[in-house]
């Protein structure tokens, strides 16, 4: 009888310790809560004291196995120096990634993020651009032309797409109508911004789920911007 109960002991304390493992990333908390788990995440990211490991070993993996409950969607560029598991300091099953070049959407980024969000739970989607990338630069390049690949065109389509609010906002161009030429490189910079800001600002006019989820207040939709120089993260107002 001993045995037995030292047995069932030691089964409810696995059960409770994979409880608490799948649930690390419940989507419970708040989209304000699950944006500050971002940034602490990048701080430590930023000061090299990571802790992801620690959400990332064979317990984690074993936990998760069945179900996940990621508490970010973040939709960046898939630059390789822009991991945002690394850069936010993630474990497993704690934000679910969707990445493409100059992180813009298509039908099935579209479809990837109303997944997550209707059927996972996750209350906040980040669209994270970052420093000189080079699919913007690759549109600031164009002209307005061909790049030679209808695939590469169509990303270039949709960065163009911001190059007007790029244009109107950019420190570096209030002088300088043709500043996209002359200061190709702080125009490029500007480019970015406008490209994450008017993508979050799309993802509720282009997906009627998206839209009811934020109606409803259940997801909140932000843009950012990571440095590739210091590593932080700036979230835009």
């Amino acid at each position: 009888m001993k045995k037995m109960i030292i047995v069932f002991g030691l089964t409810l304390a696995l059960l409770v310790t994979g409880i608490g493992l799948a649930s690390s990333g419940s989507t419970s908390i708040s989209p304000d809560e699950a944006m500050q788990k971002l940034m602490d995440g990048n701080k430590r990211y930023v000061e090299s004291k990571f802790t992801n490991g620690l959400r990332s070993d064979t317990a984690s993996r074993k936990a998760l196995a069945h179900a996940q409950k990621p508490y970010a969607i973040i939709l960046s560029c898939s630059d390789s120096r822009v991991p945002p598991e690394i850069i936010f300091d993630m474990g497993l099953g704690e934000i679910f990634v969707i990445r493409v070049a100059g992180n813009v959407p298509d039908p099935v980024v579209l479809g990837s993020i109303e997944y997550a969000a209707e059927h996972l739970g996750s209350p906040l989607v980040m669209v994270l651009g970052h420093e000189r990338c080079g699919a913007v630069k690759a549109a600031v390049e164009a002209k307005g032309k061909s790049t030679g690949s209808k695939n590469i065109d169509a990303i270039v389509k949709i960065v163009d797409a911001s190059v007007n609010a790029a244009t109107k906002d950019c420190e570096a161009c209030k002088a300088d109508p043709k500043c996209a030429k002359s200061k190709t490189g702080e125009f490029v910079e500007c480019l970015v911004d406008a490209n994450a800001k008017r993508i979050a600002d799309s993802l509720t006019k282009q997906s009627k789920i998206l839209k009811h989820l934020a109606e409803e207040n259940k997801i909140k939709i932000v843009a950012a911007k990571y440095d590739l120089d210091d590593g932080l993260v700036t979230l835009f107002k």
